[in-house]
């Protein structure tokens, strides 16, 4: 079997993991051994390998949080799943792994159809995208949401799932050549970030009451986000893709009665129930399975090419996501 390790940290990511050869483990009692399908390399990742992001896994480490494998061989005992059946990876096991051993209890049985590249991807964004429509604001239909980095994963899933639900949003983005996707994909308004944004999204939207905003970027987007909702707006941050803290200057607190709020996916898995979850990935699965969710796939690496495709994955101005296939 081959799988992506990394013994270190450092600022260039690709340089920190490589592939290496490993006997292929034998499931125990209780256990699966499963071979993995396709697994996505997201900015968490690359942070991770950086030592940048929030939590980190202990060294020597083994790269990658979700993705979709295939039921190889059982341990002992296993009724739960049968050999030949697609299931999602478990959250933070390693995925970038030609095989992982895992217990079989809580493994998320896949429908036997659908892309396994969309699959593999809905484990982090789709539910990310999800949450933050539904667990900050109560909205309706016809209102209005806005969110910066909307050519990202989560930004693509946002404007589809907001569609579903009969809501309009105002999409920014830092280059031109990302509006006409964004507006193909069925983006309601799509903006280049500038020093005066709040007074195009005013103009663009009829001046809407826009009480909710996604901020994936930090630093002085935040504020320019802030300014563009109305008073009382909540802002939620769920990223840093500048490097920067984020700012919101006092006016915008003190005049405009704005929220900064945070949201972590991992949180929400440790205080959501097994039946929520089940609940939002049965979802997510019947609208990929279906083709109403997708996410842009730009490129496809075997893990053998661990270190191209972690540089392509940490390299600005992707137009889709970088996975990794056997």
């Amino acid at each position: 079997m081959q799988r992506a390790e990394y013994t270190a940290r450092g600022p260039v990511p690709q340089d920190v993991v490589e592939c290496v050869e490993r006997e292929t483990p034998t499931p125990m009692a209780g256990e699966v051994l499963l071979e993995m399908l396709a697994a996505p390399i997201n900015p968490s990742d690359v942070l991770t390998l950086t030592g940048q992001y929030g939590m980190l896994p202990p060294l020597p480490a083994v790269g990658g949080n979700e993705g979709i494998g295939r039921v190889a061989a059982l341990g002992e005992g296993v009724t739960t799943v049968v050999v030949g059946q697609r299931v999602l990876l478990p959250v933070g096991a390693g995925t970038w792994a030609s095989h992982l051993v895992v217990p079989a209890a809580g493994l998320m049985p896949l429908p036997p159809i659908g892309d396994p590249l969309q699959l593999a991807m809905m484990t982090v964004n789709p539910p990310t995208a999800s949450l933050l429509l539904s667990e900050f604001v109560t909205l309706a239909p016809g209102d209005w949401v806005m969110q910066n980095a909307a050519n990202s994963g989560v930004g693509e899933y946002v404007i589809q799932l907001a569609k579903r639900r009969g809501l309009r949003t105002v999409n920014v983005v830092r280059r031109q050549d990302a509006v006409a996707p964004l507006q193909a994909l069925g983006g309601d308004v799509v903006l280049v970030d500038g020093p005066d944004l709040s007074a195009r999204v005013a103009e663009a939207t009829g001046r809407a009451n826009i009480r909710l905003g996604f901020d994936c970027i930090g630093g002085s987007a935040t504020d320019r986000m802030a300014r563009s909702l109305a008073i009382g707006g909540t802002v939620v941050n769920y990223g840093a893709l500048s490097g920067e803290a984020c700012t919101i200057a006092p006016g915008s607190f003190v005049f405009r009665d704005v929220t900064l709020r945070g949201f972590w996916l991992a949180f929400w898995f440790r205080n959501s129930t097994p039946e929520q979850q089940r609940a939002l990935f049965g979802e997510i699965a019947t609208l990929i399975v279906a083709g109403a969710l997708a996410a842009s796939v730009q490129q496809t690496f075997p893990l053998s090419r661990i270190k191209d495709a972690v540089a392509a994955a940490a390299t600005g101005g992707r137009r889709g996501k970088i996975l990794l296939v056997p």
